[in-house]
This record gives C-alpha cells, sequence and structure tokens, in this order.
C-alpha cells in the first residue's frame, strides 16, 4: 500500500541547492562508483573489504567526519568502517556495507559502461552503489550548508554477504550504534523498484533436527519393542511443521537438507552428510537441517516454541532433539517505520521522484538493518541504488536512478534533521 502523502509541493531554498548539488555532482558520483567496484571486496577479501573502505573513508573525512576502523580479527573477517558527525537533534544512522559475493578468483571483476544510463559489475548494486549514494547524499547537503549541525552516524560492514563469528561479536558495533540512534537508513537495492521501500524484513534462524531411533529388522517396524525408525519419526516432525505452521502470515519454514539411516555423519559448517543402511534395516539416526523466517521477534518466539512441542512428543523407542541458531533478527513493520516511509515518499514525491510504497516483506532478504530493531524509533531499507541480476554476473545498475536516489535521501536526511528533535 501507497504511503499517505501530500501532493508534492516546491522545495525550500536549501532543498532546492540540495538538490542542484546532486546534479552537479553526478559524474563524481559515477566516477567513485567504478573505482570502489574495480576493487575486489568478495567477503573473505580482507585487504580488498579494506581498500574499498579506505576509499570511503577519504570521502567521510572530507566531509569532517571523525571514522575509525572496527578490526574484525576477533570474529574472522576485514571488520568494519565507522564514520561520525557530532551534531544537535536527531541522530541519524546509515548503514551500508563494503563486501560482495564475488571472490578474488571469480571471473566477474570489473565495471563495465554498457549504456549512458546502465552498468555492470560485481556488487555495483549490491551495494557499492548504495555507499556511494550515502556519500554524495551528504555531499550535497554540506554544499547547501546544511551538514554543519547534523548528528549523523554512518556504519559500512565488512561481512554482511557472510557474517562473521561468532555473529555477536561482529554486530557487536552496529547495535552499539543504533542504541543511541533515533533513526536507522539502509541503502541496500532492495526489491530494485524506486517505486518501493523496505519497511519489514523476515529474519533468518537456521534449526537443526536430530533424530534417534531404535535399530533392527525391517520386519519388527512398528511392533512395540521396534518403535518407528528415525526416518518415520523425522517425516512425523516435518509433516506437522506443515500442518500446524504453513498457514500462519509471512512465516516460513524450510527442511534444506535431509540425510537419515542405520549410520549417519553430518557436517553442519557445510551442511552436507553421507547416510548408510539397508532396506531391511530400521533407520537408527535421521539429521535434518532447515531454516526458519519470522516478521517479528514474536511471531518468531510463537513458531520455535510450537516446533519444539511437535519435536517434544516423539514416536515409541525415538527421541528427538531441535536447536535454532538465530542469524538475522526480524525488523517488524512498526508504526514508526510506516511514519519514516511516508516521509521518504513525500521527499520522493517533491523532488520528482514519484511515489513510494513498502514492499511485500517475502521479497525482501535479511539484511543489516534488522539489528537496529526495537533500538531505533524509525527504519527504512532499500533506497539505494536501483539495478537487476545482484549476487550474479549480470549484475546491473540503472545509473538513471543514482541522482533521483541521491536526491530523494537527501531531501529526507535534511528534513528529518530539520524537523526532528531527539528521544529523551
Amino acid at each position: 500500500m501507497t504511503a499517505h502523502a501530500d501532493p508534492p509541493r516546491p522545495l525550500d531554498p536549501i532543498e532546492q541547492q540540495i538538490v542542484a548539488a546532486v546534479d552537479r555532482q553526478n559524474d563524481a558520483a559515477i566516477a567513485l562508483l567504478e573505482t570502489v567496484v574495480n576493487i575486489n571486496s568478495g567477503t573473505t577479501n580482507v585487504a580488498g573489504v579494506r581498500a574499498v573502505g579506505e576509499q570511503f573513508r577519504a570521502e567521510f573525512d572530507a566531509l569532517g567526519f571523525r571514522t575509525r576502523w572496527v578490526d574484525g580479527a576477533s570474529f574472522n573477517r576485514a571488520g568494519h568502517l565507522v564514520a561520525e558527525h557530532a551534531g544537535t537533534g536527531r541522530h541519524i544512522l546509515l548503514i551500508g556495507h563494503l563486501d560482495t559475493v564475488f571472490d578474488p578468483d571469480h571471473p566477474f571483476q570489473r565495471f563495465e559502461r554498457l549504456s549512458p544510463t546502465e552498468a555492470r559489475g560485481p556488487g555495483i548494486i549490491d551495494m557499492k552503489g548504495g555507499d556511494v549514494i550515502i556519500v554524495h547524499a551528504l555531499k550535497a547537503l554540506q554544499a547547501a550548508g546544511a551538514l554543519q549541525d547534523a548528528h549523523i552516524s554512518v556504519i559500512m560492514t565488512g561481512d554482511e554477504e557472510d557474517v562473521g563469528q561468532p555473529r555477536d561479536l561482529a554486530r557487536r558495533a552496529l547495535r552499539d550504534m543504533a542504541e543511541t540512534a533515533d533513526v536507522a537508513i539502509g541503502f541496500e537495492d532492495g526489491p530494485g523498484d524506486p517505486r518501493l521501500a523496505v519497511i519489514a524484513r523476515r529474519g533468518s534462524t537456521g534449526w537443526t533436527l536430530q533424530v534417534e531411533g531404535k535399530g533392527g529388522h525391517s520386519s519388527q517396524i512398528f511392533r512395540d519393542q521396534a518403535g518407528a525408525g528415525a526416518i518415520f519419526e523425522a517425516a512425523r516432525v516435518l509433516q506437522l511443521f506443515r500442518e500446524r505452521l504453513s498457514h500462519e502470515p509471512l512465516l516460513t519454514f524450510n527442511p534444506g537438507v535431509i540425510v537419515g539411516g542405520t549410520a549417519v555423519t553430518f557436517d553442519r559448517e557445510g551442511s552436507r552428510g553421507t547416510a548408510g543402511g539397508k532396506s531391511n534395516v530400521i533407520a537408527a539416526q535421521t539429521v535434518v537441517e532447515g531454516d526458519v523466517r519470522a516478521i517479528s521477534h514474536e511471531q518468531l518466539t510463537s513458531a520455535k516454541a510450537a516446533m519444539q512441542a511437535i519435536v517434544a512428543d516423539a514416536l515409541p523407542h525415538t527421541t528427538s532433539t531441535i536447536e535454532f541458531d538465530d542469524s538475522y533478527p526480524p525488523l517488524a513493520p512498526t508504526d514508526g517505520n510506516r511514519r519514516l516511509l511516508a516521509l521518504y515518499d513525500q521527499a520522493s514525491r517533491d523532488t520528482g521522484a514519484g511515489p513510494v510504497a513498502a514492499s511485500d516483506p517475502r521479497a525482501a532478504g535479511a539484511a543489516d538493518i534488522s539489528f537496529t530493531s526495537g533500538r531505533v524509533d524509525m527504519a527504512l531499507d532499500g533506497i539505494g541504488l536501483m539495478g537487476r541480476n545482484d549476487h550474479s554476473e549480470q549484475e546491473t545498475a540503472d545509473l538513471a536512478t543514482l541522482p533521483s536516489q541521491t536526491k530523494r535521501a537527501a531531501v529526507l536526511l535534511y528534513r528529518l534533521m530539520r524537523d526532528g528533535v531527539r528521544r529523551d
């Protein structure tokens, strides 16, 4: 549903200066985009991630931000770039990430201009284009004299595509920054449509089901002394998951891999395993690994409780246990998030970019913005550079959206600073 907004209204003099500055700087923005795309920053390429971070660090230093690097050695990653601008009023947190899914040995490595309005390159929309929008929106604010008193913090993580472990350490800096912020804005490419933005993301939680049964000759299965075996018990659990939870709105759960037999080995890190057995022997072991995605903490808690209750009611001579591994928390569609979308929608209309509605949460994967959930008053994501085919060798940016995305982001930031006060 489209956010409620007034008809387009004239920009005030400072907003006009902001928009004009974006147009003047667009060639420089494209040049910066090409520079950072041409530096490989696959998540495990520590030197490459830091090199991209240094490019952006220089931009923030020139804008008067205080910058620092959060070392990632403790969570086996490059780390994160943090830039902070002390000021008054509403504290706004801007979120990007430096890494991509393309390792140094991948053939897709370079920025390629396809036409005046299109370019292809690794991470060009996911999300180096969004990082460039952050920088150039701030440059436009500075050019209009609107940055001096701004209270803005920026974090560009170095491991969004493959979060370091332990996860608590890998996301500590982001969570800590969110604790003191009033607003969080993420510049992912989102659904790739400038008419949509993200106010809700489902979280991602892994689960592992382990089943033990009583082995024996297959002719004795279901008898009192033998029971149903581990594979039938796993089938019971999975079927009840489907029957009892599949109608819950926006909740999904998926068994991605299953291994069962007389003897089982399972590598949880690699999500693969082996099984041995015979058709005339009752299976003694089964392992199932999957995920569950929920729209809110409450929905996730309820789903976990239901799954645990199903698992606990095991068939005779079997034992089932389930473990959960929370990865990304949910970003629920709060009233505050809807309010921020309405403000962004109005800024978009006023800059001539048209209306913006909330995207379907099922179309948005997990992202760093979710770690701000419950910590900020308002959150919005998916307002980075638009394009198509991210995470593929055809990842392509719509360069025509670079100035329009930057303009409406910069005007939104200006209005949040101009009209906002800090929470108590």
